[in-house]
């Protein structure tokens, strides 16, 4: 199982895309949003294939994926990023969103309504 927040190779251990069978055109959608910066925010409910459709989409555009499974203790820095002791120095490491930002990958908020609103109003 990844880290919290890890990049994942969103085609799995095959290498390939991951199985999706579209049921309209939200494929075409996710893509023509991405190449317009526009955010998506995917609705259902659970089990439903988000998931799966956002690792079958970002793996055929070649696009990092970053997930990040929401809760109520997830906080800010938890997606941004924070300064960290590594050898007596401190440096700063980024959180998911931020490496998803840098990397022009996509980050997965899983359940981003498990999230506390103090933690959605970075989004």
């Amino acid at each position: 199982m990844p880290e919290e927040g890890a990049r994942t190779d969103a085609a799995g251990d095959s290498g390939g895309v991951p199985f999706y069978r579209p049921v309209g055109g939200e494929c075409e959608l996710f893509e023509k949003a991405h190449r317009l910066k526009l955010p998506l925010l995917l609705k259902g409910p659970t089990g439903c294939g988000k998931t799966r459709f956002v690792a079958h989409v970002t793996a055929r555009l070649g696009l990092p994926l970053y997930t990040v499974a929401c809760h109520d203790d997830l906080t800010a820095a938890d997606l941004t990023g924070r300064y960290l002791l590594k050898g007596g120095e401190t440096v700063w490491t980024d959180g998911p969103l931020t490496r998803a930002v840098r990397n022009g990958g996509v980050c997965y908020l899983d359940e981003v309504v498990e999230a506390r609103k103090d933690v959605t109003v970075v989004l």
